[in-house]
């Protein structure tokens, strides 16, 4: 790989120990995947800031690098953390956790990375621009970016994505390269998708069958943002999905090479199929929307179904603290809270410790938490459209 003369000054410790480390580290991945050179990149995304992800020894990998003055160069924001920053009393977080929880976000926030726990960051004020290099590292963000959007990243681990952040740069490989970028599979989409769960549950499907591939899907005659963001978030958790096309939609699909693909078709049994892979419980305990994080549109709709109800089981909406703040001045939250639910910033149901806190059985529309709260949570899963997991919760 060529380096520039700054980045060899770097890896001779000219800029102190931290930047050599975390260039060190970029360095050996860019070697690993042949990379040619070093790229800038315009922004940062890190994974890996719930507690109960990384537990004390991540905690302190980030107090020792804090403590060092390590400082992001370019705009850094976080993925969920695992518990809302501010309300975690109210909602009964343990004190323990929160305790852990507050101590790595004092760490990120003194290497100057934005606080803002999210795995929407296009949502919150980390918007990349097309074709723009960029180093994100939550699988969902991942997608959406690479795919809706048409900026350019790799997976970046945690460590990857905060080593990027530290040095203001990221190996050229992968999806960065255009060559790379091109759909492996058509998905010829013969079902009627109506619900953002539909989208998640044709996601699940696709994920499964086609792993890491680049999928180009034909069909989807008409999805808004949340619903691709529906889509990619299940590709990427049930399968490795980074990049996917959609025709007459994606930024890309009119660019790509698509002539003699293979071709899947996925009809209303496929779909059907998936809804009741993902179905494991009979009766949530707590219904938890928001995985990836709710937008806007998605909170007003929530509000707009429980307008002067009363809830009999609780309702959790996990979002970004910039689109609570919104939901607040709206008067979203308001009719929420009042109907006995609760708009949950920073977290989302896959990164707290919602086994801890007595729940056995989670209502969810998202694929990929659906996919995830077995596992990670030890949950049995409830999975239907917003409507239908309301319905029940009133």
């Amino acid at each position: 790989m060529y380096l520039t003369k700054e980045e060899e000054h770097i890896l001779q410790g000219e800029q102190g120990e931290v930047v050599e480390r975390m260039f060190r580290l970029i360095v050996q991945l860019g070697d690993i995947y042949g990379a040619d050179k070093m790229i800038p990149v315009g922004s940062v995304q890190v994974a890996g800031v719930s507690y109960k992800s990384i537990a004390d020894p991540g905690t302190e990998f980030l107090e020792d690098l804090a403590a060092k003055g390590a400082k992001v160069k370019v705009l850094t924001f976080l993925n969920p953390a695992g518990m809302d920053l501010e309300n975690w009393e109210k909602l009964k977080f343990p004190k323990d956790f929160a305790a852990n929880q507050l101590r790595i976000m004092k760490a990120f926030k003194s290497m100057g990375i934005v606080i803002t726990a999210t795995c929407t960051p296009y949502l919150a004020g980390n918007l990349p621009r097309f074709r723009e290099h960029i180093a994100w590292s939550e699988s969902s963000a991942i997608s959406f970016s690479n795919s809706v959007i048409g900026a350019r990243t790799n997976r970046e681990g945690g460590p990857s994505a905060l080593a990027a952040a530290i040095c203001g740069k990221t190996p050229n490989y992968g999806f960065h390269l255009w060559e790379n970028r091109q759909p492996t599979i058509k998905i010829k989409v013969e079902a009627d998708l109506t619900f953002d769960a539909d989208f998640g549950a044709l996601g699940y499907y696709v994920g499964k069958q086609i792993k890491n591939k680049i999928p180009y899907f034909v069909g989807i005659k008409n999805a808004d943002t949340d619903q691709l963001k529906a889509l990619g978030a299940a590709m990427a958790a049930s399968g490795a999905v980074a990049l996917y096309h959609v025709e007459g939609l994606t930024p890309e699909a009119d660019l790509v090479k698509k002539d003699s693909l293979e071709t899947i078709a996925i009809t209303k049994k496929e779909v059907d199929e998936a809804y009741a892979k993902l179905n494991t419980g009979k009766e949530p305990d707590i219904v938890i929307l928001g995985c990836p994080h709710a937008s806007l549109r998605e909170i007003s709709s929530v509000a707009e179904k429980l307008k002067g109800k009363h809830l009999k089981k609780p309702v959790w909406v996990c979002t970004s603290r910039m689109m609570k703040e919104a939901a607040d001045r709206m008067g979203y939250t308001d009719i929420i809270e009042k109907a006995g639910g609760q708009i949950v910033a920073d977290t989302c149901m896959v990164v707290s410790p919602i086994e801890d806190m007595g729940y056995k059985t989670t209502g969810v529309n998202s694929g990929k938490a659906a996919n995830y709260l077995p596992g990670f949570c030890k949950q049995n899963v409830c999975f239907a459209s917003m409507d239908k997991l309301l319905e029940a919760a009133l």
